[in-house]
C-alpha cells in the first residue's frame, strides 16, 4: 500500500485557504477577515502558520480573496514599529511573528471567485508546483495534549513514510454529520486507518461513518489534476472531497486519528471555547482567569 516512486519525499510546502466571507462573524468580518481575528493575543491565522512550521514547512502559500489584505499586511515587515521596539528594548513582543518570518516564506495569492474550497487549493498550483503539500484550513486551531502530538507533522511523517496522501479524521456526533466531510475507513492499526470513500457534508443517514475531515492534508501532486476536472458539487462549488474521494478510489490514501482539542475558529462558539482554553494556558492570564471563572460558575 505504498506509492515507492514518491516515498521518503518530505513536504516542504504548505497552502492556507484563508478567502473565505467570514459571514458567521458579521458585522465583524465586515471589514476584518476572519483569520485576523484574536485567539487572546495572536490572530487565529497565526497559529496555524505556526503549526505549519513545527512541521518543517518551508513555503507557505495563503490563498486569500478580495479584502483580505491585512493578512498579508500581518507577515510583512512593519519597519516602523519594529524600529521603535527595538530602540525601546520591547523587540521581544513580535517575536512570534519575526519568527516566522526567519523560517519560512509567506507567498501571498489571490482567488479571484470563490468557488469553493477545492478550487482555493487549486489557485496555489502556481507555486506548489509539481511538489506534494499539506493543507491547513485557515480557521481550524488545535491543542495538542503532548508535545509532539501537532497535527501536520503527523501527516507529513505519515507521507514521507507511505507516499500516499494523508488526512486527519476525528470521530463526531450524529448531529455534527451534515457539518463536515465524512470519511469512511478501515482500520490498519491503532491511529491509521485507509480511506475507503469520502462523502461532502451528508445528511447522517447517508453514511454510517461518523469519522470527520478536520482540516488537515498531506496530498501528492495529482490532486491538481483531479481538481482541474472537477465538477461543482455541494453548494454549486468545488469541493476538495469530492476530488480526494476519487484519488482514493484509484490509489491509497491513508488517514490518521487526531489527538489533541481541536476548535472550528470560524463557527462563534468554537471561537469562544478556543478563547478560554488558549487564556487558561498563558502563563500571564491563567491565574487571575481561573478565579474570574470560578466566580462567574457560582452566579449560575
Amino acid at each position: 500500500m505504498t506509492n515507492t516512486m514518491s516515498q521518503n519525499v518530505t513536504i516542504k510546502k504548505a497552502v492556507i485557504p484563508a478567502a473565505g466571507l467570514g459571514t458567521r462573524f458579521l458585522p465583524a468580518t465586515k471589514n476584518v477577515p476572519k483569520e485576523m481575528l484574536t485567539i487572546v493575543d495572536a490572530p487565529i491565522i497565526l497559529y496555524v502558520v505556526e503549526e505549519a512550521i513545527e512541521a518543517g514547512i518551508e513555503d507557505i502559500v495563503l490563498v486569500a480573496g478580495r479584502g483580505k489584505h491585512s493578512i498579508e499586511d500581518f507577515f510583512d515587515s512593519s519597519f516602523e514599529l519594529e524600529a521603535k521596539l527595538e530602540k525601546d528594548n520591547q523587540l521581544h513582543l513580535l517575536e512570534r511573528v519575526l519568527n516566522i518570518r526567519k523560517n519560512a516564506n509567506i507567498i501571498s495569492i489571490r482567488q479571484k471567485q470563490a468557488l469553493g474550497l477545492g478550487h482555493a487549493v487549486l489557485c496555489s498550483q502556481p507555486i506548489i508546483g509539481d511538489q506534494p503539500f499539506a493543507v491547513l484550513l485557515g480557521d481550524e486551531i488545535s491543542m495538542r495534549k503532548g508535545p509532539n502530538e501537532n497535527t501536520t507533522r503527523v501527516l507529513v511523517n505519515q507521507f514521507k513514510n507511505s507516499g500516499s496522501s494523508t488526512v486527519s479524521v476525528l470521530k463526531i456526533a450524529d448531529a455534527d454529520v451534515s457539518k463536515y466531510g465524512i470519511a469512511e475507513l478501515e482500520n490498519i492499526q491503532g491511529q491509521l486507518y485507509k480511506v475507503q470513500s469520502l462523502i461532502e457534508k451528508p445528511k447522517p443517514e447517508q453514511t454510517k461513518s461518523r469519522w470527520a475531515l478536520t482540516g488537515r492534508y498531506a496530498f501528492e501532486n495529482k490532486i491538481f489534476d483531479l481538481l482541474k476536472s472537477a465538477k461543482a458539487g455541494h453548494n454549486g462549488e468545488i469541493q476538495l472531497t469530492d476530488s480526494m474521494n476519487v484519488l482514493a478510489q484509484s490509489k491509497p490514501m491513508f488517514a490518521h486519528e487526531f489527538v489533541g482539542q481541536r476548535f472550528d475558529a470560524g463557527d462563534k462558539l468554537g471561537y469562544m471555547k478556543a478563547n478560554i482554553e488558549f487564556a487558561l494556558c498563558n502563563e500571564e492570564l491563567a491565574s487571575e482567569f481561573k478565579k474570574y471563572l470560578k466566580q462567574l460558575a457560582q452566579k449560575f
